[in-house]
């Protein structure tokens, strides 16, 4: 239980860092070439890979590839949500709530030998 939350906390750090790398240079550097949007993108996102691969070589202990790859989906939608209502300033829309059932469907098919046994 002790890898699973460690990944869980790496991976939500790593995503804060990796949306600000993929999406914050829109609202931050939007008149600047795309060239030096990249480069600072880079620059944030070598944060992010040194959160997210012990995330993932902690996790693997206790999940499989599969359940690393939804769990990570599931953070994403997560962090993403909140950063383009609060930081771009773009609606949230039901698009979001529908997109967060399928990811929990797929949550329930990897994850449900663990939850429910097998």
């Amino acid at each position: 239980m002790r890898a699973t939350l460690l990944t869980i906390f790496l991976l939500c750090c790593s995503n804060i860092f990796m949306t600000f790398a993929w999406y914050g240079h829109l609202k931050s550097l939007p008149h600047r070439s795309w060239l030096l949007a990249a480069l600072v993108s880079w620059g944030i996102a070598l944060f992010e890979y040194l959160l997210q691969v012990p995330a993932n070589r902690i996790g693997h202990q206790a999940m499989t590839v599969g359940q690393l790859k939804v769990l990570q989906e599931v953070i994403t939608l997560s962090v993403f949500a909140p950063f383009s209502v609060y930081f771009l300033r773009e609606k949230l829309t039901l698009d979001y709530l529908w997109a967060g059932f399928c990811l929990l469907g797929a949550v329930f098919f990897l994850f449900r030998t663990k939850l429910f046994g097998g």
